[in-house]
């Protein structure tokens, strides 16, 4: 779904830095970036249909905001997927940004700084204490481009994953 003309500024619009939480209406427009997303990691080509069920059904299924979503005019620029985890600092809520993505076309035209800027402001309007997210280590245009908003490298941490089979595996330990 297009945003309507009363979402945002003309100036908004037409820049790509227009943002707002995902409707059910964006199903379509979740779907393409879903793909793209897909294409950009060398994943496997997801279906139009697949993807439009899984975005329909997600933006559906929950009230919660897990999708910020940015356009250019009527078309897709950029989102942020997320989650809110507990327990952060002194027992806070922490935003977990699993994907931040801007379409081709779009790159370097202030739409992630503005997805970004976005959730800066949902954190402090609802008392989150921070935004912790990941990148590719090999993805340096991504870490320049944190570097420069001030995000701070966290090197005590280290990335972890319990994949499909590992999860099996993890599962059948319990029984």
């Amino acid at each position: 779904m297009s945003p309507k003309s009363s979402d945002f500024s003309e100036k908004e619009q037409a820049t790509g830095r227009a943002v707002r939480w995902a409707r059910p209406g964006d199903a379509a427009d979740l779907a393409l970036v879903l793909r793209e997303i897909a294409a950009h990691y060398g994943q496997p080509e997801i279906s139009v249909e697949r993807s439009g069920r899984t975005a329909a059904e997600w933006l559906a299924a929950s009230p919660e905001r897990h999708f910020a979503v940015t356009h250019a005019g009527r078309t897709i620029a950029g989102l942020a997927c997320v989650s809110i985890a507990y327990p952060g600092g002194d027992l806070g809520r922490v935003l977990f940004l699993k994907e931040l993505f801007v379409r081709d076309g779009f790159r370097g035209a202030g739409v992630g700084e503005a997805l970004l800027a976005f959730l800066a402001q949902h954190c402090l309007a609802e008392g989150i204490g921070r935004i912790d997210f990941t990148t590719e280590a090999w993805n340096d245009g991504a870490l320049r481009f944190y570097d420069r908003l001030g995000a701070a490298r966290q090197e005590q941490k280290v990335f972890l994953r319990f994949d499909r089979d590992a999860l099996g595996t993890l599962a059948g330990r319990s029984r």
